[in-house]
């Protein structure tokens, strides 16, 4: 439910997310612009662990996916830009539709396994396909068309496209639909005495959250002008993954805050030293025994006792 409060506060962000390119460094709206970036593809996965109770760990796959397609697309078939931005999103949605076909047949870590399963496969063809991909070496420049390829337009494209995808899903998740899902997420067996289809209903979220993923994965090509194998390895859907458990699972503006802070740190800390993988051991430690429920849901107590 979203109070006064919370209005007020979504206004002072989006003002100064506005006003940003008018009074901040371009390194500063770089940063931002691969936020924003990486808050949406947080968001995506909390479709389906905070909402759906579900734990994938290669929802990295639908990320690249985008990424790739939306490459491919504009470079190498010269397809006009809004139509292969669209097309990246329809391609990764069709992707999550097969994969989650097989993914939600199983449950608990026979799931989590099977996503990765499919994940390292992903990768797999995107490191050996070399003709399309460009294998290890990478997809190195995307035709970004002319009036996109200046830092602040496309920083308010990401805006733009970042604040309809939020948007949305927030519809989604306070839709019939959504307290459906968090039903089975609460009580598999209880929701299917009464009727659910789970599998469906979970099917759905996982083709949710891919597209999602692949629109950040396609923002993100265009943001780098390039897109690299990495995109589809294990460590990209544990990062995502560290985002939502930081920000807090279930909340859902917390993975946004999640991917804001891990990016925030990364970039100030890996500029003094080179143990940023110890740092970002030590910020998950901390998490996962004093705020288990992460920055969002720390926040909502004190708000509760200030009460």
């Amino acid at each position: 439910m979203i109070t006064q409060r919370n209005l007020i506060l979504l206004g002072i962000v989006g003002a100064a997310l506005l006003a940003l390119p008018l009074i901040g460094s371009l390194f500063a709206i770089y940063l931002v612009n691969e936020i924003l970036i990486f808050a949406l593809f947080a968001l995506s996965f909390n479709l389906l662990l905070g909402y759906g109770g579900l734990i994938s760990f290669g929802h990295a796959a639908y990320f690249a996916i985008g990424a790739y397609a939306c490459a491919v697309l504009l470079t190498t078939f010269g397809w006009p830009f809004f139509l292969a931005f669209g097309a990246a999103a329809v391609i990764s949605a069709v992707c999550a539709a097969v994969i989650g076909y097989f993914c939600v047949k199983l449950t608990e870590i026979y799931f989590s396994m099977l996503t990765l399963a499919f994940a390292q496969l992903v990768w797999a063809v995107a490191f050996k396909w070399i003709a399309v991909t460009g294998g290890d070496t990478g997809f190195i420049g995307v035709a970004v068309p002319d009036w996109l390829d200046v830092p602040v337009r496309f920083y308010y494209f990401t805006i733009v496209v970042v604040a309809l995808c939020a948007w949305i899903m927030w519809r989604i998740v306070n839709s019939a639909y959504g307290f459906t899902l968090v039903a089975t997420r609460e009580n598999r067996n209880r929701a299917e005495f009464i009727g659910v289809d789970v599998k469906r209903i979970q099917l759905v979220a996982f083709i949710l959250a891919g597209t999602f993923a692949g629109v950040a994965g396609s923002l993100f090509t265009l943001f780098n002008h390039s897109v690299f194998v990495e995109s589809a390895w294990w460590t990209q859907s544990a990062e995502v993954m560290i985002m939502s458990i930081l920000g807090g699972v279930g909340t859902f503006l917390g993975p946004a805050l999640g991917a804001a802070t891990l990016l925030i740190l990364d970039r100030f800390i890996t500029e003094w030293t080179v143990y940023w993988p110890t740092f970002l051991a030590i910020i998950l430690l901390a998490v996962l025994f004093f705020f288990p429920e992460g920055l969002m849901g720390f926040a909502s107590k004190r708000k509760k006792k200030g009460e």
